[in-house]
């Protein structure tokens, strides 16, 4: 368990270096580290763990340490739960806690170790486990091979079997010869491999070229840092930090973590106050407060003096009504009035001050029927009501039209007049504002008027249908369906047939012979032949036509070989000269094309394949031509074409024989060509 112990006092002094700058300060890096530890060995828990410190430093080490030294006693405790229980399933390990992975994670690595120990295999941990699981493997294996009895016998009570065990691991040491153990001759991470070990370094360090020693990476130099625009990178061990450029201000000092902190000129003595004045440090300066202290009803001037307050002058009226105040030093006085109050005023029942007369409270209503009566300080007055005026012939208050009075200027739509007031409404298609005057458009749409699609116009709405339908001339407001195959175009959309369904349509082909286009319009044929859908026989050749295919055999006539899949090659005559006089050679061809193609067109071409000077050629139609839809034409000497004349308007099948007389050198041989034609219908 040394290499284990190892690992993690290897991670404590990582966090000593790390930190260097508690060192001069209250508490070293070690204390804090130390309370740590003993918390975590006390509580078995660092959650509610107190801080020793508010230095920031200080309370990571504290909380590190004691989570250090936690994994390290659930790791111990899941390594002793799996040599005794030879399993992990525990009141620990159902807990979703840090501390259940820690038991769960060196658990599971013993017990891997222990089943490669049993299984004959190598004690060495695949690296892809991690550094800390690969120990925890290694230790586990190594003492099965050294015969290190785990199991719980019969005839012997399982709780001393768990003791002896214990004892028995802690006795011995099985990584005596771990290139590693203690940290190695690394400066900060070790991995052992067997025969030798490799070094590494921490985040913000670099191996050196010894492979031995790690050295600070400068992130300022290297362009590695994260600092900002307005902020210095300055480089520390591990890391770096940000600096702010810009000073902070009078009053402010900069931090190391870049933050503008107050200094306290009162603490540093930085301050000019008198000495008969008491520093008081502020947010960015102080004051000077005088160590005299005035009596009640004086202040003290900036020089420490005391001054008279004058009470009297103040807003808060230090004298009860019908009394004056009369200032004195350091307090006042109040004195009673005798108040004379004139037209329109009163004393108040205390006899202390005059009050306004409120005449319009009176029963007497000194004002007429359809006026109000508005009083005032002293007087009153008489005023109609609003929505009326005075008329000085009747004496009485008429009411105004304000609608003929501000024509246009009330409403924005229609203004009605009502005693004493008016109220404004709005056209069909709008809406009366919450200002009551203003109106704004209304949206129909929310009431879904259209059977399909609506759109809100100003003052009105609009129907509109979906793609392949079209608005009723009737209400305006139905959708009915367009049937686009009897339209004009129809007949242009679908290349075989077009049918109408509600909103759209569909084209189909052929039952046999043919597949919808991917564009869904035109058809395209099925090739029987590739897609192996006939039904020829192996002696048969399939040829594929427009919705269709034939089956073809090609047998050679008497006295002729077949020298190939479409050609027969006449055999040797031996002076016979009626064979002679047959045709050298007979060849097959086949040709598909559909009903009604344009006429005259030329449909095949034929002639010696190599051509001599002073060759002649005749060429004629012999058979299968007698509604006369083909002719031949004359190209040169030496080549002729077969022309079609006249439109075939159905689908049929035709066998057309056509020879070919080369004359060469005073002799003339025969060659015949055989067309089968397939005239298929056209979409």
């Amino acid at each position: 368990m040394d290499n284990l112990r190892g690992a993690w006092s290897l991670r404590l002094l990582l966090l000593l270096a790390l930190v260097p700058s508690l060192r001069g300060q209250d508490l070293s890096m070690e204390e804090c580290c130390d309370k740590g530890i003993e918390w975590a060995n006390k509580n078995r828990i660092c959650a509610s763990l107190p801080l020793i410190s508010e230095s920031r430093e200080c309370s990571m080490t504290q909380v590190q340490c004691c989570r250090s030294q936690l994994e390290k006693q659930y790791c111990s405790d899941g390594i002793e739960f799996a040599n005794v229980r030879e399993e992990c399933d525990s009141d620990i390990g159902e807990n979703s806690t840090c501390e259940a992975d820690y038991f769960k994670v060196c658990c599971y690595c013993c017990l891997l170790g222990k089943t490669a120990q049993v299984q004959g295999q190598s004690c060495e941990p695949n690296p892809k486990i991690g550094y800390q699981c690969g120990i925890v493997f290694r230790a586990c294996c190594v003492k099965g091979q050294e015969g290190i009895d785990l199991s719980i016998s019969d005839d012997a009570p399982k709780k001393e079997q768990v003791e002896i065990s214990k004892e028995e691991l802690d006795q011995e040491d099985p990584y005596l010869h771990d290139g590693c153990r203690g940290g190695g001759p690394c400066s900060q991470q070790c991995r052992d491999t067997g025969s030798s070990y490799v070094c590494s370094c921490f985040v913000g360090y670099q191996l050196q070229a010894d492979g031995v020693n790690c050295e600070d990476i400068n992130e300022c130099i290297t362009g590695t840092h994260s600092c900002g625009i307005g902020q210095t990178c300055v480089n520390t061990l591990g890391s770096f930090r940000c600096q702010r450029d810009t000073s902070c201000g009078t009053g402010y000092e900069l931090t190391d973590d870049s933050r503008c902190k107050d200094i306290d000129e009162c603490e540093t003595g930085t301050h000019n106050c008198p000495p008969d004045f008491i520093c008081q440090n502020t947010p960015g300066s102080f004051r000077c407060r005088p160590k005299l202290q005035c009596m009640n009803g004086f202040i003290q001037d900036a020089l420490g003096n005391c001054i008279d307050i004058n009470e009297c002058l103040s807003t808060n009226m230090p004298c009860p009504a019908g009394q004056i105040c009369i200032n004195t030093d350091g307090s006042y006085t109040c004195q009673r009035m005798s108040p004379s109050c004139g037209r329109g005023y009163h004393l108040n029942e205390d006899g202390t001050r005059c009050v306004d007369v409120d005449e319009c409270s009176s029963s007497n209503q000194p004002c007429g029927e359809g006026h109000v009566c508005i009083n005032a300080p002293g007087n009153y007055r008489c005023e109609c009501k609003t929505g009326y005026s005075f008329d000085v012939i009747s004496r009485t208050c008429i009411d105004i039209n304000e609608c003929r009075r501000y024509p246009g200027r009330l409403c924005a739509h229609k203004c009605e007049n009502t005693p004493g007031s008016y109220y404004c409404t709005c056209t069909m298609g709008f809406k009366l504002s919450a200002d009551g005057r203003s109106c704004e458009d209304l949206n129909e749409c929310e009431s879904s008027p259209c059977s399909q699609e609506c759109a809100n116009v100003y003052g009105s709405y609009q129907c509109y249908c979906r793609r392949g339908f079209q608005l009723s001339d009737i209400d305006g407001i139905s959708c009915e369906d367009i049937d686009e195959c009897a339209l004009p175009t129809g007949g242009h959309i679908c290349s075989y047939r077009c049918i109408n369904i509600p909103g759209s349509f569909q084209c189909t082909c052929p039952s046999t012979g043919y597949r919808l286009a991917p564009n869904a319009r035109n058809c395209q044929d099925i090739d029987e032949c590739v897609a192996e859908s006939h039904n020829c026989s192996f002696n048969e050749t399939c040829f594929n036509i427009q919705g269709g295919f034939r089956c073809l055999s090609l047998e050679c006539p008497e006295n002729y070989r077949k020298s190939g899949d479409t050609r027969c090659e006449r055999l040797s005559c031996n002076e016979n000269k009626e064979c002679q006089s047959l045709p050298l050679r007979i060849t097959y061809y086949h040709l598909s094309f559909p009903t009604n193609i344009q006429v005259p067109t030329d449909i095949f071409r034929m002639g010696p394949s190599n051509a001599v000077p002073g060759d002649k050629i005749l060429l004629s139609i012999i058979s299968g031509n007698q509604e006369g839809f083909f002719t031949t034409k004359k190209v040169n000497n030496h080549s002729g074409i077969v022309v079609m004349q006249r439109q075939i308007t159905e689908p049929r099948d035709l066998l057309l024989t056509i020879q070919m007389q080369l004359f060469r050198h005073g002799t003339v041989n025969t060659f015949i060509a055989k067309l089968f034609i397939f005239v298929s219908a056209q979409l």
